[in-house]
């Protein structure tokens, strides 16, 4: 039966001759696409340094739409094609004064840091479309069927408005755990002195607040270390795309209770795990601010989001397991 509403299909349903999942993914993906071609230089894997973001809400959209076996309506299909066109739109025009008009009126507001201000903007924009898109296609119930991928953007687009505006140390609740953290990491790195490497410099690691100073073979290093470092930004995303996962997820609350407090803990570790790597880098590799910094950048996100994909996959693989059992019982 045919209609505007989704329905649900047998087979592999079709729009326009095309598998229907496979053209659905490519018009919301079609944005981020023409990004990574016409603004290559803007792709770092940094959070608050370019578009880099855009490839793992991709990876998201894509792993969660591509199979589905619901229809959709060439009217809801072309809306969302429409949507496409505007916001490609949108980042077309950064280049022609738009960019430009976002910084001043973010300098106006006295926003305290302008370029996660301006990349802000794209994250908001590129959200409101995979959002508003997924509610065109399935309605009501597109967070049960791909929320992964508009969550990630808005995850972001928060993290950078509260770079934005509360930069540093200036928001404290998010400075809580960085003390902990640096504790953590000294224990570790000394322990490793002690017993791996061998750094032999004396007091190789030394926490206290938020600054940590290292001594390797390089020379000392100073760290001062503020929230968003301290992988206080993975954390919030992981909690708002993990529940968005569970909550599509048919299972009891408890065992969604388990599932997020195990994430939260492989989060924590990984976040812990990055301070003791970019803490090992300095010691060992370089102290050399400019290649340290190129390190730092990409650290995070290199241990985040494979970690988040892989338990995801794990959580699913676990699931679909215990759902077969449970028909099979039947």
């Amino acid at each position: 039966m045919a209609g505007d509403n989704a329905v649900q299909a047998v087979g592999s349903p079709t729009i326009f001759g095309i598998n229907t999942s496979i053209a659905v993914t490519l018009a919301l993906i079609a944005p981020i696409i023409f990004t990574l071609i016409r603004y290559p230089d803007d792709v770092s894997l940094s959070w608050n340094e370019g578009r880099g973001g855009f490839i793992f809400a991709m990876a998201f959209i894509a792993a969660e739409l591509i199979g589905i076996k619901t229809g959709v309506s060439k009217k809801k299909f072309i809306v969302v094609l429409a949507l496409a066109a505007m916001t490609i739109a949108y980042f077309a025009a950064l280049p022609f004064g738009l960019r430009d008009s976002i910084k001043q009126y973010g300098i106006e507001n006295s926003v305290a840091l302008i370029d996660s201000w301006v990349w802000m903007w794209d994250f908001v924009v590129m959200a409101l479309f995979v959002g508003s898109s997924l509610a065109v296609l399935f309605g009501k119930r597109w967070y049960k069927i791909a929320p992964a991928g508009a969550i990630y953007l808005i995850g972001s687009a928060a993290i950078l408005s509260l770079d934005a505006f509360f930069p540093y140390d200036t928001l404290g609740p998010l400075q809580i755990i960085v003390p902990a953290y640096l504790q953590i990491d000294q224990a570790v790195i000394r322990f490793i002195d002690q017993n791996i490497l061998d750094i032999g410099r004396g007091s190789v690691a030394s926490a206290r607040d938020n600054l940590l100073v290292l001594n390797g073979l390089h020379g000392p290093f100073a760290l001062q270390v503020f929230w968003p470092s301290a992988g206080v930004h993975s954390m919030i995303i992981y909690t708002l795309v993990m529940l968005a996962f569970l909550l599509k997820m048919d299972m009891p609350l408890r065992r969604k209770l388990i599932y997020f407090a195990i994430g939260t803990f492989g989060t924590v570790t990984v976040n812990v795990v990055r301070i003791i790597a970019l803490s090992l880098y300095a010691l060992v590799v370089t102290t050399k601010v400019q290649e340290w910094e190129a390190f730092h950048s990409v650290a995070g996100e290199i241990m985040f989001l494979p970690w988040l994909g892989i338990y995801l996959a794990i959580v699913m693989f676990t699931e679909s397991k215990r759902m077969r059992r449970l028909k099979a019982t039947a």
